[in-house]
Order: C-alpha cells, then sequence, then structure tokens
C-alpha cells in the first residue's frame, strides 16, 4: 500500500513516464488543428468532442462525465491498483484511484476534463486510460475495459463519438 493515495512523481520518474507516453502515443502537442488529435489514438478508442458541455449553466453534464470517467478508471485498476495522472509540462503524479474522492480522502489530483493543458490518466502499464486535449476541446478514452466501463454513459452525456480507433465518425 502506498503511503499517501496522491504522490507527485519525481524527476526522474516524471521524465521516464513522459518519455514512455511521447513514444508509446506519438505525442505531437499543438494548438494547430492541423496537427490534432495530438496522440496517435489506439485502436480500441472512442474520442468524443466536449462541445456538449458548453451549453450547461448548471455543469450537471460536466459533474457527470467526470464522475463516469472516474468511476470506469477506479473500476479498471481495481482494488490495490494506482494509476498515473499527467499533466503535460506540470506536476505529474501516481494515485491510488479507491483512496481518493470520497468522503475524508484527497480529492483526485486532476480532473479528466481539461483545463487549459493536456490531462491524462493513464494504467502504469499503459493497457487502458484517457486523453484530454485543450484546444481541440475532446475527450479519448483508450482499452477495452475501459469503454467496457465508461463509453455507453459518456455517449449519453456528449452524444455520439467523433472518432473511434482514430477515424472520423461524425461532424467535428
Amino acid at each position: 500500500m502506498m503511503e499517501d493515495p496522491v504522490a507527485a512523481l519525481s524527476e526522474a520518474e516524471y521524465r521516464r513516464v513522459w518519455d514512455r507516453f511521447y513514444k508509446v502515443f506519438n505525442f505531437q502537442p499543438s494548438m494547430s488543428s492541423l496537427k490534432w488529435p495530438a496522440i496517435k489514438e489506439p485502436v480500441a478508442s472512442v474520442t468524443w468532442s466536449l462541445y456538449a458541455l458548453d451549453d450547461d449553466p448548471g455543469y450537471e453534464r460536466l459533474d457527470r462525465l467526470v464522475a463516469v470517467v472516474e468511476q470506469g478508471l477506479s473500476s479498471r485498476v481495481g482494488p490495490a491498483g494506482r494509476l498515473f495522472a499527467l499533466d503535460w509540462q506540470h506536476t505529474s503524479y501516481r494515485f491510488a484511484p479507491q483512496e481518493v474522492g470520497g468522503p475524508g480522502q484527497p480529492a483526485w489530483p486532476l480532473s479528466p476534463y481539461p483545463d487549459g493543458d493536456y490531462f491524462i490518466f493513464l494504467a502504469e502499464d499503459f493497457r487502458f486510460g484517457s486523453f484530454c486535449h485543450p484546444w481541440e476541446e475532446s475527450l479519448c478514452l483508450f482499452g477495452e475495459e475501459l469503454l467496457d466501463a465508461a463509453s455507453t454513459e459518456v455517449d449519453r452525456v456528449l452524444g455520439p463519438p467523433i472518432r473511434r480507433s482514430g477515424k472520423a465518425v461524425g461532424p467535428a
């Protein structure tokens, strides 16, 4: 068991995890729409536009989206598992999702919703996770097990996806 449910990555681990992320996902950050989606979306992935949240004055859909993605990630990692929470060019974390977010517990270290930066949640072995693109305003979930746990509810919150397995399926 981790001493702390949320721990900032050391500089060496930060570099190791980010270097692996860049390589595995061919990460190419850019504000230019010509270079989006910024990662090579895995075969088992679904990407939604976040524009449906623009008309959400009470933040009900946003709150539901965050809860669905957090629950999906938590359920896939298991009771003793850990996730990485990566914030591009900022402090990133390793954390125990079962030990955060509840009463008397620390908050999740990041949100599944991008707040001006790329926010990424990853299983330690990179087999599933989420990728939030702040400028495309999109959310990509990847890994069959995470998609099985969360994609139906994300569809209900955000509407139909814009890409499946990196290929366009509807209007952007």
